[in-house]
């Protein structure tokens, strides 16, 4: 039932040739990933990735393994056994081959259409190296992007506190040549910041120039201007974002080394400088990189730095005060042997602050927060993986010698069946600046754990996954002041047929907080319906109904019921939404999923009592011109006032319109 994630990209179900975007994979996104695994930079990040590899698919006959790895609903088996075939048989002459791949189903192989294709003459390809500069500036193509949001409200920093005006926009550009090159900026400007003025004399406060190449020679792949980087399984370096639990039953623990373009509007763990990853001969592999950023930090007293800020706003005084007065130095590497499914990893990173990390360790859970100027980490990662099992891990160390390690084992049982066993060990003491990992508490540290899922397809209609995980924190945690436990379980049913999908899931929670003098810990459990009934046609369909019961110091609860339509004709495609929300309080609050103009990512999160509606529709002008539409409005049945300090705005409704133009030449 890796299906789950086929849900991910069934999301990014659009073909290059067609005539509208329609990109079915985006009602399935929020059944992929439970929006209380990841924040919002994750997920945005995580959205405009998909929509980067939907955009732009892969020549299956001369991907990496690094390259297949890049798509997220692939386990480490499927990458082997596909790499496998090919080595085998030579270059598929069909999409139809894939159907040779054992532990494909159907599913997956209607996945797999949207991000590879086969080139007209496999056999013969037209150029099998790197293209010369003629070919590429010739048959290269360019796509320019605008988007903006307009509100039809006011907000108090509007009116006085935000240095800018209301209004969020940023520009896209982008030059590629099939999988070889890829060339472009972002830029980005978020509501309320400055435009040409303050600190922003360059205009856009924020800026990402990026320049991508593979398959240069003994080159597999060279990155420059701002790129992401991951090594094994995230403990050490993970700039890329990381799925969390319902995920990871489709990757089933893999292990990868990449270096990508950072192509989204995220300011959070990017690198700045260049990376490169040489092919040593058939098994081996080396990947290096340099960067040297500016990143925003809170200041002590003594100009140390108390936080690094990730949120990327500069809307006031105070967040401006924040911007890149810290300087950031990184350089990592890894040397990775890969052959007959082994594979065997070494990495290592070196991170040097201009201003001492100073944290207020006089708050308990603080204390082993990440301290200094320098910072030091080398891992491990290992792995063996044929068509019926997989084991994978990595072990790492800081420059304290604490110690983390994250193990799992998959097994394929045939009839559809998966299961997997996942442990970690984070000491409270290790840190490392761009660890991001398997985790229940949202980082590296303080948490040891075991997770066991499984995922079931005994039939083409029915799918069903289910995991149990177990995490213990032996050190204090955010509103938690002693050593703590956590434990969560999941499980997920679908049934199909003829064009109609109906979903169930549930999800239990169990959590130790804080009482309320700090003398105890008591459980906060936490219940989470959700039931849908998708139908897929010329006119698309989605009914959902979300519950959730939160039993904690107070009782509270909260639904929502939602309807989606959306229909094609030819050069239209219109999508639209109602629903109804009802929530006691914050902690009860439902998250709301809708389409949105293409790399803009759309989840919001209601508490109260009101109404929600969209409407988008977006239309081809010929073949190189796209318009996009999209009007929301939020209406609440129990406030006078939305929002709070310079966020407060005096009404009881909430609308914007985003437009969106796209030119591809």
């Amino acid at each position: 039932m890796r299906s789950i994630f086929l849900c991910v990209a069934l999301m990014l179900g659009w073909s290059a040739g067609a005539q509208t975007e329609r990109r079915p994979w985006e009602d399935c996104l929020n059944d992929v990933v439970t929006r209380e695994d990841a924040g919002e930079a994750v997920w945005e990040d995580m959205y405009e990735w998909l929509c980067e590899l939907e955009q732009h698919p892969m020549d299956i006959n001369r991907a990496t393994r690094e390259e297949l790895e890049q798509l997220p609903f692939l386990s480490a088996q499927q990458v082997e056994e596909i790499e496998e075939y090919l080595y085998r048989y030579g270059p598929m002459k069909s999409l139809a081959e894939l159907a040779m791949i054992r532990s494909l189903d159907y599913s997956q192989r209607q996945l797999l259409t949207y991000f590879i294709y086969i080139p007209d003459n496999p056999d013969n390809p037209d150029n099998p190296g790197f293209p010369d500069i003629r070919r590429i500036a010739r048959y290269g193509h360019h796509e320019l992007m605008a988007t903006g949001r307009i509100p039809f409200y006011r907000r108090r920093g509007d009116r006085d506190g935000y240095l800018g005006y209301p209004y969020r926009h940023w520009l896209r550009y982008q030059f590629g040549y099939g999988d070889e090159v890829k060339l472009g900026l972002v830029a980005s400007q978020d509501a309320g910041e400055p435009f040409f003025a303050h600190r922003n004399k360059a205009g856009y406060d924020y800026y990402s120039p990026y320049l991508q190449l593979r398959r240069l020679g003994r080159v597999e792949t060279l990155v420059a201007g701002r790129y992401r980087a991951q090594m094994g399984m995230g403990l050490v370096m993970n700039s890329s974002f990381s799925l969390g639990k319902v995920a990871m039953l489709q990757n089933l623990g893999r292990s990868t080394t990449t270096l990508r373009a950072h192509s989204s509007r995220s300011e959070a763990s990017y690198l700045q400088g260049a990376g490169i990853t040489f092919g040593l001969g058939k098994s081996l592999s080396l990947t290096a990189f340099a960067s040297y950023r500016a990143m925003d930090a809170t200041l002590n007293k003594d100009s140390s730095a108390a936080t690094i800020v990730t949120s990327g706003y500069h809307r006031t005084e105070s967040e401006m005060a924040k911007k890149h007065n810290l300087k950031n130095a990184t350089a990592g590497g890894s040397l990775r042997y890969c052959r007959y499914g082994l594979h065997l990893g070494l990495n290592a990173v070196y991170t040097h602050l201009d201003r001492r990390l100073s944290p207020n360790t006089a708050i308990l859970y603080r204390q082993h927060y990440a301290q200094g100027s320098d910072f030091v980490n080398a891992s491990i990662d290992y792995g063996y993986t044929n068509h019926r099992w997989s084991l994978s891990g990595e072990t790492a160390v800081n420059g304290h010698g604490a110690l983390a390690t994250i193990n799992s084992l998959s097994l394929q049982l045939g009839n559809g069946l998966s299961l997997m066993a996942l442990q970690r060990f984070y000491s409270y003491r290790y840190t490392a600046l761009y660890a991001r990992s398997f985790s229940d508490g949202g980082s590296t540290q303080n948490e040891s754990g075991l997770y066991v899922g499984l995922s079931w397809q005994p039939s083409p209609r029915l799918k069903l996954m289910a995991y149990t995980d177990y995490a213990y924190a032996p050190w204090a945690k955010y509103q938690v002041s002693l050593s703590s436990y956590a434990w969560d379980h999941l499980l997920q049913l679908s049934y199909s047929s003829r064009g109609w999908t109906l979903g169930g899931r549930y999800r239990l929670r169990r959590r130790q907080r804080d009482n309320a003098d700090q003398t105890a810990l008591i459980p906060r459990n936490e219940h989470r319906w959700r039931l849908t009934l998708d139908y897929d046609g010329s006119l698309s369909s989605r009914t959902q109904l979300d519950l959730n019961y939160i039993d904690f110091r107070e009782r509270e609860r909260g639904w929502m019921v939602s309807q989606s339509l959306g229909y094609s004709y030819r050069w239209l495609r219109l999508n639209g939404g109602l629903g109804y929300f009802s929530t006691d309080g914050y902690d009860s609050r439902v998250y709301l999923y809708e389409r949105g103009p293409l790399y803009t990512y759309a989840m919001s999160q209601f508490q109260g009592r009101g109404l929600r509606a969209w409407l988008m529709a977006r239309t081809a002008v010929g073949k190189r011109l796209s318009l996009t539409a999209k009007w929301g409005l939020t209406k609440y049945h129990d406030r006078s006032v939305i929002g709070s300090s310079y966020q407060q705005v005096d009404g009881s409704s909430l609308s914007e319109l985003d437009l969106q133009v796209r030119w591809k030449f």
